[in-house]
């Protein structure tokens, strides 16, 4: 089993005040999964995605 690190509250609420201030877009979907590491797991990577280019 794979452990799992959550980051602190406050590094969150910095991340989020950031994001909102920001004026760049959101990242894609396909971004948010390979910084999540969801691309790391085989079922995420299936070609039937959606929102792939």
């Amino acid at each position: 089993m794979t452990n799992t690190t959550h980051p602190s509250k406050q590094l969150v609420r910095d991340y989020l005040d950031a994001r909102t201030r920001s004026t760049e877009p959101p990242p894609t979907p396909a971004e948010v999964r390979r910084e999540l590491g969801w691309d790391l797991i085989p079922a995420n990577r299936q070609p039937d995605r959606a929102d792939e280019p």
